[in-house]
């Protein structure tokens, strides 16, 4: 019997996820081709999106990059590499834990909102009542939520970053005593500019799978108010899944080659 609901549970997370790909595929469809959007939904999702989270993704980044300045200065002082614990922070920073940790927070907030929301629509038969009115809920309820976490998560991310290099600079002049002088240079002879236009990529890539997860697992709920919990976790899960799975491919594809930031910023 439960070999039996295992194997219905994952063949309905892969149908919900097939669901998730066309859906992505309507998105895009629907922007570049139909060129509609609800400009007024559009600004109050960026608003739920952005500076409503904006709190949680800098307490998480001022904290990440205090912890990791803690591991590398004290392995880095002992080896008299004092001098490169501002770059490899920002390196690290900037290349993955920002991207990737502040996707991560929005998965758990803006994600499971999404799925809930759009969800609780779909079981209370909103959803139909929209088709009923001649509204596509694509163009009013998932373009909108799509474009407000493509624009906003990259913007979260170098602010997560610049609050994660204070943090580490707090620690390590403190704790460390390095000087300023020397974190900051190290940190701007490690980074180039690639290195933010990586991020922000990465930002924009996590956003749309944050967006197109959530309200894909939303528009194909079902069972009321169990459906919708239900809904909303694996809403999560799925999402930080396909985080971390395109983000091994974008860091292979952006960062794949012999090139060494830490030799050129020595």
């Amino acid at each position: 019997m439960s070999e039996f609901s295992s194997n219905s549970s994952l063949g309905l997370w892969s149908q919900r996820l097939l669901a998730a790909m066309f859906l992505g595929g309507q998105v895009l469809v629907h922007i570049f081709l139909k060129r509609k959007i609800h400009r007024r939904n559009t600004l109050d999702q960026m608003a739920s999106v952005g500076p409503e989270s904006l709190s949680i993704a800098l307490i998480t980044a001022a904290f990440v990059g205090m912890v990791f300045t803690i591991q590398v200065a004290r392995e880095f002082l002992n080896l008299g590499a004092g001098n490169a614990v501002g770059g490899v922070l920002a390196l690290s920073l900037t290349r993955e834990l920002a991207p990737v940790l502040t996707a991560v927070v929005l998965a758990g907030r803006v994600g499971s909102a999404f799925a809930a929301e759009i969800g609780t629509m779909q079981v209370t038969e909103q959803i139909d009542a929209l088709y009923i009115l001649r509204t596509d809920p694509i163009d009013y309820l998932v373009i909108p939520r799509v474009i407000a976490c493509c624009l906003m998560l990259p913007i979260l991310t170098i602010l997560s970053i610049i609050t994660g290099m204070l943090g580490g600079l707090l620690v390590s002049t403190a704790l460390y005593s390095i000087s300023q002088n020397v974190f900051l240079d190290s940190a701007r002879n490690f980074l180039d500019v690639w290195d933010l236009c990586t991020a922000a990529i990465k930002g924009f890539c996590f956003g749309a799978l944050i967006a197109v997860i959530g309200c894909s697992w939303g528009l194909t709920t079902t069972g009321g108010a169990k459906g919708v919990g239900q809904s909303t976790t694996t809403a999560v899960v799925t999402s930080l899944l396909a985080i971390f799975i395109v983000n091994f491919f974008l860091t292979w594809a952006m960062f794949n080659g012999t090139g060494s930031a830490v030799l050129k910023g020595l």
